[in-house]
């Protein structure tokens, strides 16, 4: 009878085990396999998000070359037209991500700055040039200058920067919607993520 009892509580103990460690298998497959999505999504979404404006400004360029005081000059002149195409872009496949499965949590690290760039179209009208004072590169690159630093405060100053950071934003919720779903903690800026809301607080 001892032996037989016996048999039985070793038999339950063994099941038990097996299942317990069944369960933790299982556990870890779900980890594992929520951690490989994750990452997926954040490979999917890591690309360059763009978004373009067009300017338009008209310069006046002049220049004069002083002889013998203000008694005599040179002087050089001409209207600029400037067409300029610009991008704002975040390169998502440069965010830094740390994957916590014990924790269940996603910590976005680092998120890329903005990348600005000015495609500029040059139209010389009325060129005016004195043979002792004619245009030469210097000049060019004066009126580039001028230009790039005049296109530079009016993106400033529109919405484009405002609309690049908002499709960032939208961008990233992806990664609160797919956590949240999976019953993981998306982490920003060191910041617990508990609502899509919370990405407009983002100091980005």
């Amino acid at each position: 009878m001892r032996k037989i009892l016996l048999g039985v509580v070793i038999t339950l103990v063994v099941l038990f085990a097996f299942k317990y460690c069944e369960d933790k298998k299982e556990d870890k497959i779900v980890l594992q396999e929520s951690s490989m999505l994750i990452q997926e999504q954040i490979l999917n979404v890591g690309k360059l998000i763009v978004t373009e404006g067009h300017f338009s400004e008209v310069f006046n360029y002049k220049h004069s070359q002083e002889i013998f005081g203000k008694y005599l000059s040179f002087d050089k002149k001409a209207l600029v037209v400037v067409n300029a195409d610009v991008t704002i872009a975040y390169d998502l496949s440069q965010i830094e991500f740390k994957i916590d499965e014990a924790n269940k949590t996603l910590e976005i690290i680092s998120i890329p700055e903005e990348e600005i760039k000015i495609y500029p179209d040059f139209e010389y009208y009325d060129v005016q040039a004195d043979f002792l004072n004619p245009f030469v590169a210097k000049d060019y690159n004066q009126i580039k200058n001028t230009v790039k630093a005049s296109l530079s405060e009016k993106i400033e100053k529109s919405g484009l920067k405002a609309n690049a950071k908002n499709r960032l934003v939208t961008e990233l919720s992806k990664f609160y919607i797919l956590t949240n779903s999976l019953g993981w903690t998306l982490i920003c800026n060191e910041t617990p993520m508990d609502s899509m809301n919370s990405f407009q607080d983002l100091k980005l």
